[in-house]
């Protein structure tokens, strides 16, 4: 609408591509041709369930057909192939070409989240062939090859971040508490009726603990 060369880039998981919204922004993105990627990062599991019980498709990539847009799949642990996708995709549709679905096909080795348990619903082994697969162990490599990473730039580079994080914090910790009430404030011009009685319930709380 501006007529900039602004590209919007949109990340998600394959979970997600069973909600409508998936859907219906796919659709208004080929009707009306809007400069956009879509980026699924398909790792297998919507949580627990298993991308083959989320869709009868063999990718997520040819969804992209049904609403007149492009659709490719991309290796996911390729950090490369997925910047050079990203960049066509990009150029696709700064030049009025319209939006692209990418499908970066990947792994997701750990839990969903600290209260999730895969070995309940997927094979132990399963994980253990991506292993070698990993994306940032593969690059390391790549670099490693190309002379441009070594055990002595990894420590170096770790000691650097270590410094970074730990001066990072020592700052942020001198910074003052703020106010318990602040949790309710900036977000209603006028605090919602269930938001008064959170909010006096938490600081009548705070104040029973001091």
């Amino acid at each position: 609408l501006k007529g900039d060369d602004t590209v919007a880039l949109v990340y998600f998981g394959d979970g997600a591509t069973s909600e409508g919204d998936f859907h219906v922004g796919l659709n208004f993105a080929g009707v009306f041709k809007t400069p956009v990627i879509f980026f699924c990062r398909n790792n297998g599991y919507a949580i627990s369930v298993p991308t083959k019980r989320q869709t009868a498709s063999k990718t997520i990539a040819q969804k992209a057909v049904a609403y007149g847009i492009e659709g490719v799949t991309v290796d996911g642990n390729d950090l490369l192939a997925v910047i050079q996708k990203t960049r066509e995709a990009a150029d696709r549709a700064r030049s009025g070409g319209g939006a692209t679905l990418i499908e970066a096909a990947t792994y997701r080795l750990g839990a969903h989240s600290s209260s999730d348990d895969p070995s309940v619903y997927r094979d132990p082994e399963e994980a253990k062939a991506w292993e070698g697969k990993d994306p940032i162990r593969r690059f390391r490599r790549y670099l490693e090859k190309k002379g441009l990473w070594n055990d002595s730039l990894e420590t170096e580079h770790a000691e650097r971040c270590t410094r970074e994080i730990l001066d990072t914090i020592a700052e942020v910790e001198k910074i003052p508490e703020p106010e318990l009430a602040s949790l309710f404030r900036d977000v209603y011009h006028d605090l919602p009726w269930h938001l008064r009685e959170q909010q006096e319930e938490l600081l009548n709380h705070r104040k029973a603990q001091q």
